[in-house]
């Protein structure tokens, strides 16, 4: 058996990647000799500049920090004297140099179970498109968009009411607990590659704002996926009598009736909006520049809203 305790050099930028260096930081059975991530930027309603939660639990444990601005600037200078580079949502393209410098290459974290959900947002698309199980692949890296061969995958259920929030986090949390013992097994070479099956291959776009606009004529099962999927980013939103509607909760209500999608039922207990297929009942939403509320306090503060026959579009 080799030495297992492998030098790190760690790619990454939002809550995930942080929680995956923290917890490769507390085991100790490896060490982040480096960390790359984004550069600071603007954020949030006020444009503060804002460091990524990497470089702030990099910051607070003392470790070197690099933030190349593009692919061209990443330098193979930063991997000096590492084993491996592991990968958990940089955001930056990482070339074949790149790849190919450290002893063991590089190690990416993927929140799917590759082949399926390639891309950008594979958290989202499997909610959205009415998955039962999601997980974890960790995969060697390649020049493809999450093409490389398998080291290791670890499935989880996703659950009938779970956002895109709550199965992130849970995600973050299975890749930081088998981490360490991964690397383990890459440092005394226990792990074969397993190449991907192409046939089972589906890609998960990134999400734009407009797709997030609720179209009425979708039944309410498909739309209550898409409020789960885009939540908390980039939010389910929709109009009612000029008024925008950001949609954070919602559930389906058996009916017989039968409306054109976007009647909203004269409903005072509850927001209550005709679909394709069924009704789907609104419980959590958020009007333009105010917290987000519970439908039945919405309700109660505008008491003329059922005044005429409003339609949701």
């Amino acid at each position: 058996m080799t030495n297992s305790k492998l030098k790190i050099a760690f790619a990454g930028t939002p809550e995930l990647a942080r929680t995956v260096l923290e917890s490769l930081i507390q085991a100790g059975e490896h060490i982040v000799e480096v960390v790359l991530t984004q550069p600071d930027r603007p954020a949030g309603r006020g444009r503060k500049i804002r460091q990524s939660e990497v470089k702030l639990s990099a910051l607070e444990n003392n470790i070197p920090i690099y933030q190349p601005s593009n692919a061209n600037e990443l330098d193979k200078k930063y991997l000096d004297n590492c084993d491996l580079l592991l990968v958990v949502a940089y955001g930056l393209l990482i070339g074949p140099e790149i790849l190919a410098t450290t002893k063991f290459g590089c190690i990416n974290i993927h929140t799917s179970l590759l082949p399926r959900w390639r891309g950008a947002a594979p958290i989202q698309r499997a909610i959205e498109a009415g998955d039962k199980e999601t997980g974890i692949t960790f995969m060697q890296m390649d020049q493809g968009l999450d093409t490389g061969p398998i080291l290791e995958q670890i499935s989880c259920p996703i659950y009938p009411q779970e956002t895109g929030g709550q199965l992130h986090d849970r995600l973050a949390e299975i890749s930081a607990n088998n981490i360490n013992a991964l690397l383990t097994n890459i440092a005394n070479k226990q792990l074969t590659a397993k190449v991907q099956n192409e046939t089972k291959k589906t890609y998960a776009n990134k999400i734009s704002k407009q797709e997030a606009k609720i179209d009425w004529m979708k039944p309410a099962t498909e739309l209550d996926r898409m409020i789960r999927a885009f939540n908390p980013f980039p939010v389910a939103h929709t109009q009612i009598n000029k008024m925008n509607l950001r949609i954070w909760e919602a559930e389906i209500k058996k009916s017989s009736i039968n409306l054109v999608p976007g009647t909203i039922l004269n409903n005072k207990s509850s927001l209550d909006i005709a679909t394709g297929n069924g009704i789907l009942s609104i419980t959590k939403l958020q009007q333009s520049g105010k917290k987000i509320m519970a439908a039945k306090d919405f309700l109660n503060g505008q008491p003329d809203f059922f005044a005429e026959n409003l339609v949701a579009n």
